[in-house]
């Protein structure tokens, strides 16, 4: 068994919960409250006084990242969320009418509605279909690549999908969709909001052109602050399309009004971030995973899962095994029954347990630190609270 580092100061949750739902608001690991602490008590004590000090954060944050990703700090850039990102990729993508872009039908909205909003540019939309019949959330299993192979054309000019769907946990194999796409002059788009912090991404392995991820779900930093990256051929066909002091190379000074922005990912940063937030997640990333390798941690989230699955009643949930290329660190709980998820989370809740999911399904959505007796606890709860 490989050692990971599971501090049991890590997370104020542990003591008293068994948190699975990591894939929605995770406990925020406690490097990030005291980074994030430490930057506003500065603050509030000096004002502008205090930020000279804290000129590394960016600077940190995209080194840290871009070690984590596998690629240069140049290609990050610190975003709110998954959705600014997509949507200045979406509009400053160079379109023309009647070009191609394919996504999945039951995709993240942060992921669904930039590029429903290029179809005012002419751009046709595809959506791949489930393979289940798609008619509820239980029912959903993910995408194929043979519809997708069946759906490109030589008008197609990007695929944007989640490299972890939501709602099912269907992982894309990102290493055969990169090289699908590079071979077809596709440029590949990825959510990484459910698969950053919980399974290997390197970008520039797989032929992506850009990812982005929330930092809130299995990063484990804090509600507002993300990362995004993007390659240097990408960055090339963008055009601005938020612009502000920030993606200047002259930055404070602001009666120079030259348009000189960056070529780096410096350029998506095009105005005042949330410092407090920069040095959380860059906490929580230099912390929490640079100091544990990605294949590490994705295999013991997968072993926790089985743990978690041996101990459940398979005659009231019956969990959606994915084959191993498509596994991550969500597993759909399809109940069984009468029970409605949302009574079932509610009751969960209530005994110390916390698990999340959208309509009529369950997801289990356990992270890297937790504990063996854990998993055994939260799978006994549930047995209890489906049986009553």
């Amino acid at each position: 068994m490989v050692m990971l580092n599971k501090c049991s100061t890590w997370f104020t949750c542990t003591t008293d919960k068994v948190f699975l739902g990591h894939c929605a608001v995770s406990p925020l690991f406690s490097g990030a409250v005291s980074a994030m602490r430490s930057f506003t008590e500065a603050v509030a004590e000096g004002g502008i006084t205090a930020l000279p000090k804290y000129s590394h954060l960016l600077p940190e944050f995209r080194e840290t990242f871009g070690s984590m990703l596998k690629t240069t700090d140049e290609n990050i850039s610190y975003v709110p969320n998954t959705a600014t990102a997509m949507s200045m990729i979406a509009n400053g993508y160079p379109f023309e009418p009647g070009d191609q872009v394919i996504s999945y039908a039951h995709e993240y909205p942060s992921n669904h509605y930039p590029w429903v909003l290029q179809q005012e540019r002419g751009v046709e939309l595809i959506l791949l279909s489930d393979v289940g019949d798609g008619k509820s959330a239980a029912s959903l299993q993910g995408w194929s690549m043979e519809e997708l192979e069946r759906r490109v054309t030589g008008r197609t000019r990007i695929v944007a999908i989640s490299h972890v769907q939501f709602a099912s946990g269907f992982a894309a194999d990102l290493a055969d969709l990169g090289a699908f796409c590079k071979a077809r002059n596709i440029d590949l788009i990825v959510d990484c909001a459910q698969s950053l912090g919980c399974l290997p991404v390197y970008p520039e392995e797989y032929n992506i052109a850009a990812l982005a991820s929330s930092g809130w779900k299995w990063l484990m930093g804090p509600l507002g602050g993300g990362v995004m990256y993007t390659s240097s051929e990408l960055r090339k066909k963008l055009k601005p399309v938020l612009t502000g002091p920030g993606m200047m190379r002259q930055e404070f000074d602001y009666l120079d009004h030259s348009w000189d922005p960056y070529e780096d990912g410096r350029r998506f940063e095009f105005s005042t971030g949330a410092w407090d937030h920069i040095a959380a997640l860059q906490a929580a990333a230099a912390e929490l995973f640079l100091t544990n390798s990605m294949e590490n941690i994705r295999d013991e989230v997968f072993r926790l899962q089985d743990v978690f699955i041996d101990h459940l009643d398979r005659d009231r949930v019956s969990p959606l095994i994915l084959s191993d290329h498509h596994r991550s660190g969500i597993v759909m709980l399809r109940l069984r029954g009468r029970s409605r998820a949302r009574d079932v989370m509610a009751a969960m809740q209530e005994r110390g347990v916390v698990i999340t999911g959208p309509t009529g399904v369950l997801r289990l959505a356990p992270h890297f630190y937790m504990s063996d007796s854990q998993m055994i606890r939260g799978a006994e709860i549930l047995n209890t609270v489906l049986r009553r």
